[in-house]
């Protein structure tokens, strides 16, 4: 009876005993099932997304879209940008082409993927050279670069000066005759795509147009010239290449509008002889006054040699007193008829 309760007890001991090969054998079936279920969920996942991919030629394999999970990426934006570049046939080299990995940095980096692949779509349309790194580049700059692909196609007109950012509706000009002239330019310009990273903005391009045509009417002779020939100024402002270093590309530059303000040189001359006619006065006041205090000092000298000569006649009579007492006066007498 004890033997057979011991075989009892010990099986079961035996039966959870294994050894090293039989635990691998359990661990990789875990794993595999552990994988197998995770794959599962992931095509439930991504299956619509890779399916979309696939039937566009877009090439982007389910891994890529779950290690794009697993970094946080929007695999929706990825996707549909490089669906978006193979379907226009832009970037197709698969080295230096629009690649998920190199769509993948770009959004990392927090760039606007729809924007650069529209950008790199309008510029092949517009047989622009622009390629997927420079559009990045661009983008991660700041600059907007579907909007510089688009004024290059398209030629944007600034107003100079520009209302919204300045208080005067015009530029003020004057003549070397001393009339005023009021202008209102239209400067056509397009983007410099070359020079978009670090070039000067629109504000540079309204100030440098803003000062040659400033420059360009006060070296005109008269007002009369630069209003018979508005489009002397146009063509003096674009000599001076006003677009270098900037990123955009001066078109052209027209007058919109002019007209005649004050007579700057008249009023100087009238503010001039008002400014002299007072200074005149001020200076006959102060010869007046300076003749005035004169003839006071005179009249004090008068006086004071009056004093003087009073002061002397009173000493008359006490010098012949003194005369009389010492006897001098007869002595003198006696010597006068003698």
């Amino acid at each position: 009876m004890s033997m057979v309760l011991f075989s009892v007890h010990s099986f079961p001991s035996e039966a959870i005993q294994m050894n090293p090969q039989q635990m691998l054998i359990t661990a990789g079936i875990a794993v595999l099932a552990l994988i197998g279920i995770v794959f599962v969920f992931a095509t439930i996942k991504y299956f619509k997304i890779w399916l979309q991919a696939y039937m566009s030629n877009a090439k982007v394999s389910l891994w890529s879209l779950i290690g794009m999970g697993l970094r946080q990426v929007n695999t929706r934006v990825i996707v549909d940008g490089k669906i978006m570049a193979m379907q226009a046939g832009v970037g197709t080299d698969p080295t230096t082409g629009i690649t998920t990995r190199r769509l993948e940095a770009h959004y990392l980096a927090g760039g606007d993927v729809p924007r650069v692949i529209s950008a790199i779509i309008a510029a092949q349309r517009a047989d622009i050279d622009l390629d997927f790194d420079r559009a990045a580049a661009i983008d991660l700059a700041g600059r907007d670069v579907l909007d510089a692909v688009r004024t290059s196609v398209h030629p944007k007109v600034i107003d100079c000066p520009d209302p919204e950012k300045s208080p005067k509706q015009t530029l003020s000009a004057v003549a070397k005759n001393g009339v005023e002239l009021r202008i209102r330019a239209l400067v056509t310009v397009r983007t410099n795509l070359s020079q978009l990273i670090g070039g000067a903005t629109e504000e540079t391009i309204i100030a440098r147009v803003g000062e040659g045509i400033i420059t360009s009417i006060g070296s005109a002779t008269d007002h009369l010239e630069v209003m018979e020939n508005p489009d002397r100024i146009s063509k003096a402002v674009l000599k001076r290449g006003l677009d270098a270093h900037t990123a955009f590309e001066i078109v052209s530059i027209d007058i919109a509008d002019i007209d005649v303000g004050e007579n700057i040189g008249a009023r100087l001359q009238a503010d001039q002889a008002e400014a002299d006619t007072r200074k005149a006065q001020a200076l006959a006041e102060q010869r007046r006054a300076d003749a005035i205090a004169r003839e006071q000092e005179m009249k004090a000298r008068v006086a004071e040699n009056r004093a003087a000569v009073v002061l002397a006649q009173a000493e008359v009579p006490m010098a012949m007193a003194e005369a009389f007492r010492e006897g001098n006066l007869e002595r003198w007498k006696k010597n006068g008829t003698e």
